[in-house]
Order: C-alpha cells, then structure tokens, then sequence
C-alpha cells in the first residue's frame, strides 16, 4: 500500500500565504494537543476492550461533555449550552453583522463504540479555536464551535437547531435508558424550551465538520483527505410477513404457508435488485424477528427490517419499489401477506459546491492528496445544510472499520484533517461577498 502524506513533527506551523488576503501572522496547530485532547477524552466511558461506550446521556457523556467544555473555555471560547443540549462556544469577529462560521461534530458514541466517531472533529474544531486564540488572529465573521448532543441515536441536537426535531421524540427511549427529554435535561437542556434552540436558514455562514472517512476507500487508495459531495438519504421501513403458524411434523411442505421462508427470499430479493443497479447503493436487512420462535412450529409471523441508503433520493425510491414488488410477489408465492410500513427518513445532503473547492484547494496547498466522495453514514452536516452552506473533510479510517473499539485513524492522518479544517475556515472568512448555497 502507498504511503498517505506523514507528518514530520506535531507541531504543525500552518503559513498563510496561500490564504486571499491573509494576515502576516502564520498560526501554530499543536498536533501533539490534539492527539492529548484525544486520548484524555477516551477515558470517559473506556472499555475493556479499548473503545469507549459513552452513549448520550449516560453519566460518561454528561463527564465527557464536561471535559470538552473546559478545553473550549481554555481555547478563549464563551461557552454555553442550548435548549437541546448542544454545546456553543462562540469567538467574536471583526465584523458583528456576520453570521458566524460553525465548525464541529459530537462526542457520544455507540454502545462499545471506538475512539475516532466524532470525536475527531470535535476535538479538531476546538484545536482551531486553540490555534486562533494563542496567535491572536481575530476573524471577520464570529466563530462557533459546536458538539451536538446525542447525534448516534437521532441526531437529536442537530434537528433541535434546525427545527426539525418532532415533540414525541423526545419520549423515545436512548441507549443510556433515558428518555430524550430527560435526557437532555440530564445534561444541562431544557427540553421544555426547546424552541429557542432552533436557527433558520442563513442563520449560519457556513458549517464545516472534520470527520473520519467510516469506510475503506481512502485507506485503501493511500488518498489523506476526502472531500465529501454529499450525505447520502436514509429511508427505513418495517417489513412484516404474515403466514399460519402450524405443526412442522405434520404439516405437509406444499399446504404450509410459511412466512420465515418468505422472509429468506425477501432477504435475498433486496441483495439482488441493489446490486443490479449500477452506484452505490446500499441496501440491508438488519433485524429478522420470526414468531413464535420454536423449532417445532412453522413461523406465522416474520417481523423484519429494511434500510436503503443513497445520495439520489429519486432513484432511492425507484429501488424500493422494485423491492416492494418483489415483496408482493414472494407473498403471493408463499401463500403470506406482506406489508412494509416506513418509520424513519432522512434526506441526503449534498455539500455545498463552493466549499467543496475551498476544502480540496486548501488540501493541495498543503500538498496533501484528496478525492471527493461521498458519505455512507448519516452526520450532522447532513441535517446543517439546512441553515447555510456546509461542507464536510474526511481522514481515512484503517480498514474502514467504524463503530467498534478496532475504529482507528492514524495521528498524522488527524492532524492533517485539522490542518485543512482550519485553512478552510480562514479562507471562507477572508472570502469576499457572502457565502450562498451552491450544490
């Protein structure tokens, strides 16, 4: 395998020649802090097997979050939380008109979870804050830094700022066992005033959020920074077969109308239409619950799950109905009924055009390699895009594995990332005219 571009020493000076109109001072990227930051974050809700399990709203989130308040304040940020709990930390600009320019990400994670989901770019937009602090460079448009609360199980904090968090949300139950609503007060929100954390469009110059890749592609193309073009759209549907439980010894194979055996051609049916299509879609049946659940009884009831996953939601919805004729006609077959009812949308984001280029400019300047992509995996940039122009970097992911203790990217990979965060941040705030959508 090539090698990415290697950091030589931790302390990265960052010169600002290739910025439009750049001061004269250059601007100092403690790696080694960051790495630090990193390492001292994982200690909250650490498990054995070297990952972490510090889902939103247990007691290793709330002391988490705890932490990263301090490195903010520490990074000259005025620091608060919102209604939905999010963590704010605003930095003044030159020009008090501005919208401000938002950078960051979330620190929850899954149930044993790794070290690198989102905590990566939280850490990164603090290290920005840090850097522009200690080098007293002050922005034409305010600064906010952001970590929104629990993003892996809804991105509850996100669709709060935008709007798009709906009431009875917040009775679900969270991985900590938590409603939303407690949880979020557990935390420091107010989940009865949860209005005065929504923002609107334009609200915002633009959001940035450094990221790992969660996937193989740069890992395996030696590639150091992807420029993501867009979140891909996530639909979710609960697929139900309902056949006659019966005897298994005395039921003859032709009058049996068994709804697992309907669930296992359904399985493969939506393998097979998804890769038919030329893309890169993706289609996965995660959950089969079969009903009663005994070796001695046909199933009568199969309860499973579907999710789709692509950038063109037009063409997401050409799929599924594919799927769901192939359904019908597996029912038909099977002697079963079936139903698909969706309980869960989220539309795909395409990143801005304009800060698409800045981000893969600002990489070449660096001499650091890129690629655009998109993103499998659902961020809060995604459900930002709504209120201003957003943007999002990847690092590559080692093997591409995500969501477990194995989850690994490699320093000199993180510390370029924060390296092209915050060269894209100073270049859009030296950008002359305001910054608009362009998809």
């Amino acid at each position: 395998m090539a090698q990415r571009g290697l950091v030589t020493t931790l302390v990265l000076v960052v010169p600002l020649t290739f910025f439009a109109q750049s001061p004269p001072q250059r601007l100092d990227i403690n790696g080694a802090r960051v790495l630090a930051h990193l390492e001292a974050l994982s200690s909250f809700g650490r498990t054995l097997e070297g990952g972490v399990s510090r889902v939103a709203f247990s007691q290793a989130d709330r002391d988490g979050r705890n932490f990263v308040t301090d490195l903010m304040r520490d990074a000259g940020l005025d620091v608060r939380i919102d209604a939905a709990g999010n963590i704010i930390g605003r930095r003044a600009g030159r020009d008090s008109t501005l919208p401000p320019l938002m950078l960051g990400s979330h620190i929850d994670s899954v149930p044993d979870g790794g070290n690198y989901d989102g905590q990566v770019g939280s850490i990164g937009a603090i290290e920005v804050a840090q850097a522009l602090d200690e080098a007293g460079v002050t922005t034409r448009h305010p600064v906010e830094v952001v970590i929104f609360a629990n993003e892996e199980a809804g991105k509850i904090g996100s669709r709060a700022m935008s709007g798009e968090l709906e009431m009875p949300e917040l009775d679900l139950i969270s991985h900590s066992g938590k409603t939303n609503r407690d949880g979020i007060a557990f935390i420091g929100g107010d989940p009865a005033n949860l209005a005065s954390a929504r923002r609107v469009s334009g609200d915002l110059a633009a959001y940035l959020e450094l990221h790992i890749e969660q996937g193989a592609i740069l890992d395996n193309e030696a590639i150091d920074i992807g420029v993501v073009e867009g979140i891909v759209g996530i639909r979710r549907w609960d697929v139900v077969f309902e056949g006659l439980a019966n005897h298994a010894g005395t039921t003859p194979m032709s009058d049996r109308r068994d709804a697992i055996l309907a669930a296992a051609r359904f399985v493969d049916a939506v393998n097979r239409i998804v890769t038919s299509i030329p893309g890169r879609q993706v289609g996965t049946v995660g959950r089969i619950e079969a009903s009663p659940g005994v070796p001695n009884v046909i199933a009568g009831r199969v309860r499973a799950s579907l999710e789709l996953r692509e950038l063109d939601m037009d063409k997401m919805e050409s799929i599924y109905q594919d799927i769901h004729a192939e359904g019908e006609q597996i029912a038909r077959d099977t002697g079963t009924t079936f139903t698909a009812t969706q309980f869960n949308i989220s539309r795909a984001a395409p990143t801005d055009a304009r800060l698409r280029q800045v981000i893969a400019d600002v990489a070449s300047d660096l001499g650091l390699t890129h690629m655009r992509m998109p993103s499998g995996a659902g961020h809060d940039a995604q459900i930002m895009a709504g209120l201003g122009p957003a943007g999002m970097i990847f690092i590559p992911s080692l093997q591409g594995i995500s969501h477990s203790p194995q989850e690994l990217s490699q320093p000199e990979d993180i510390v370029n990332g924060v390296r092209v965060l915050l060269g894209t941040l100073l270049r859009l705030d030296d950008a002359d005219g305001p910054l608009r959508h362009e998809r």
